[in-house]
């Protein structure tokens, strides 16, 4: 018995000073980290980081933070973030956001507030903690611009894991609960009085290459960029309206080639809102609902157009005819 017990000593006194050890490298690691993005330009500040959780967590706690690059113009401000993980798995990290941060783009700073936003993240074991898996669960989510527009949803459930046996390809998963548009978007999309309030689906699921991993680099430099896209299918129904598309795309220098398919119920009303919103000009309305007729009678319902588009030389093509350039797919 007291060999057990000296032995059960033995076990805490070195299991402690793992944890000591272990706790002090990762606030050093949080510190060093913070003190390279000073050197590379960032605003990179918070008033306090403290490390808990003894004995078989590191759990860590930054306050007042606020991160900027001036490289890319993205700026994030919140009042705490916490940084939970297992003292024996310091490489599975759950992250808790405060109900209220503050997110702005080269273009627009968005209020974000919620419920609970939580995200798990799993990275794997060396200096560059590139990434594994991670997901995101969001309740009673709402994004506000500066002018007080504010786009909402019930829940938000996003995920991203990377596909065995790769470096830098990546299953992603979306779900949006009761999204809700602001009001100039709405206008914006020529949506009518009749649409409801919200979307009863919004949903996606896709696989992508990227042209590196995520890791810190994609953090502290540049995003990685996609370079193939496999869309299983993006998916929305608003009111009477369904749209779903499904493709294959290659991508180089931000230029999509491949075929897609798009496939929308009650198209009538998709046009009419695309006159409406000044995407499709009056003039070639007429036209593009007479081709487009054609083409859902041909597919066996003329509610439903079922269409396949060709992505090629910077244009999108129905059969030979480019109707409108591609998007370019850059991540900023």
């Amino acid at each position: 018995m007291q060999r057990l017990m000296a032995l059960l000593i033995g076990a805490s006194v070195l299991w402690g000073g793992w944890w000591f050890i272990g706790s002090s490298g990762v606030k050093t690691a949080f510190e060093a980290w913070f003190d390279d993005r000073h050197a590379a330009g960032w605003v990179a500040d918070y008033a306090d980081l403290s490390v808990q959780g003894f004995p078989n967590r590191f759990d860590t706690t930054l306050t007042d933070l606020h991160l900027a690059d001036p490289g890319t113009a993205w700026a994030w401000q919140a009042p705490f973030l916490q940084l939970l993980a297992l003292s024996y798995q310091p490489n599975h990290v759950i992250a808790v956001f405060p109900p209220e941060h503050l997110l702005a783009s080269p273009t627009e700073k968005i209020r974000i507030t919620s419920a609970d936003t939580r995200a798990s993240l799993k990275v794997d074991a060396s200096t560059r903690l590139a990434l594994n898996k991670a997901n995101l669960v969001a309740d009673t989510l709402t994004l506000t611009q500066e002018n007080g527009d504010a786009t909402s949803m019930t829940a938000l459930r996003a995920a991203i894991e990377r596909a065995e046996g790769t470096e830098a390809t990546y299953r992603i998963g979306l779900n949006a609960t009761d999204l809700s548009l602001p009001a100039n978007l709405r206008r914006l999309l020529g949506a009518s009085d009749s649409l409801p309030r919200t979307f009863s689906a919004l949903q996606a699921d896709l696989t992508a290459t990227f042209s590196r991993p995520w890791d810190l680099t994609a953090l502290e430099t540049n995003r990685p960029q996609p370079t193939a896209l496999t869309l299983t299918l993006a998916e929305a129904r608003w009111g009477d309206l369904e749209i779903a598309i499904a493709g294959k795309l290659a991508v180089s220098e931000g230029v999509p080639e491949g075929q897609i398919t798009f496939k929308a119920k009650n198209w009538r009303e998709i046009l009419t809102m695309a006159q409406a919103s000044g995407a499709l000009p009056e003039s070639l309305a007429k036209q593009a609902e007479g081709v487009l007729d054609m083409l859902a009678r041909a597919s066996g319902n003329p509610n439903t157009l079922d269409l396949p588009l060709d992505l090629k030389s910077g244009y999108v093509f129905v059969g030979p005819i480019p109707v409108a350039p591609a998007p370019k797919i850059i991540l900023r």
